[in-house]
């Protein structure tokens, strides 16, 4: 069971309603996550701005949605292992694409060494080498890009703690973690 209210976008403030109503257009349907996060107008703003940033930068969606699912299965967050699978694959990623995301893999050297950065990142808390950043470089990464990575990792993060923190129902079809928990 959630811990914390689903916000249902017909019986809310003006604020909240204007925000889960853009958030249903865009989905065809309101996802708990963001009905959780409406119980603050501030963060479901911050989130969805996001989300709309970096659904407009320089990272195509399918590299988005591959380091979604390699965070989410790192955070053992089901909520949004499950979402960014299915967007992975309306963004054109096969389902073995997501599998192998999910532990951080790809049969792409440049795919693979973003995962791996992605990965580096959650697991370090930030603390990244020279070396790091350079492994990026090295095939093909320029600055906007690693920068980007990053900053999906970052809203990644911040989802991934929604829906574990408040224990969100999922409401997208369920993908098992990888990862033990």
């Amino acid at each position: 069971m959630n811990r914390i209210p689903l916000i249902d976008h017909n019986a809310t403030t003006a604020d909240r309603k204007a925000l889960l109503d853009s958030i249903h257009a865009a989905f065809g349907t309101t996802p708990n996550m963001f009905r959780a996060v409406a119980n603050s107008p501030a963060a479901l703003k911050s989130m969805w701005s996001a989300f709309g940033a970096l659904g407009s930068g320089v990272i195509a969606p399918k590299l988005g949605e591959q380091i979604a699912v390699a965070v989410a299965d790192r955070n053992a967050c089901e909520y949004c292992l499950s979402a960014h699978t299915a967007l992975g694959r309306k963004a054109g990623a096969s389902a073995e694409e997501m599998r192998n995301a999910q532990a951080g893999e790809s049969a792409d050297t440049k795919t693979q060494a973003a995962l791996r950065f992605a990965l580096k990142l959650v697991d370090d808390r930030g603390q990244l080498s020279d070396a790091d950043v350079q492994a990026l470089r090295a095939v093909g990464y320029g600055d906007e890009e690693i920068v980007e990575i990053l900053a999906h990792v970052a809203l990644n993060l911040f989802t991934n703690y929604i829906n574990v923190a408040f224990a969100v129902p999922v409401d997208f079809p369920a993908v098992k973690l990888r990862r033990a928990v």
